[in-house]
């Protein structure tokens, strides 16, 4: 019997702060990323194989799940990151949430840069090579010496086996 959904493939994704600001760089924002992938993550609406958080971008390596279209996950992960951050920015931190403000009809507050990449992962090699990619990410911006050294990263979990955050599918080709 085929599947009552389509079937996709995983997918790489990078979504950057508005003008690469480092809204990212406290941990708490971090969290509240992690968070919101652990809500995809136990609903069942997606799967996700890598990560890594940077300070101000991030790279994601998921699949969206069931019924759920990649664009309706993107959507949802956008919306709740932006919303719980900026509540905390408008208690904590309210001459940093100036700096996001935007002349727009449908906001009034902007986090991430409107046109997010997505790119379908088909065969094992390139897969491969977008994990690889996001584990050396640090790495390469100078955050560590190498890839399981930064807490914020599926780098660990591919090194050691051990998933810290509770959200991580082992890809196994």
């Amino acid at each position: 019997m085929p599947p009552l959904y389509p079937v996709y493939h995983p997918e790489f994704y990078t979504a950057t702060i508005l003008e690469w600001k480092h809204l990212l760089k406290p941990d708490k924002y971090k969290d509240t990323v992690i968070e919101t992938l652990r809500f995809l993550v136990t609903g069942e609406r997606m799967r996700l194989f890598g990560f890594v958080i940077m300070s101000n971008h991030l790279h994601l390596i998921w699949q969206p799940l069931g019924q759920y279209l990649p664009k309706e996950i993107q959507h949802s992960f956008m919306t709740h990151t932006g919303q719980q951050i900026k509540l905390d920015l408008e208690k904590n931190h309210p001459a940093v949430l100036s700096r996001f403000k935007v002349n727009a009809k449908d906001r009034q507050y902007q986090f991430w840069e409107r046109n997010s990449l997505g790119i379908e992962l088909y065969t094992h090699a390139v897969f491969i090579q977008k994990l690889d990619y996001v584990h050396y990410n640090p790495v390469k911006a100078g955050r560590c010496q190498l890839p399981e050294e930064y807490h914020y990263s599926s780098a660990r979990f591919y090194y050691t086996g051990v998933d810290e955050f509770g959200i991580l599918s082992h890809y196994n080709g």
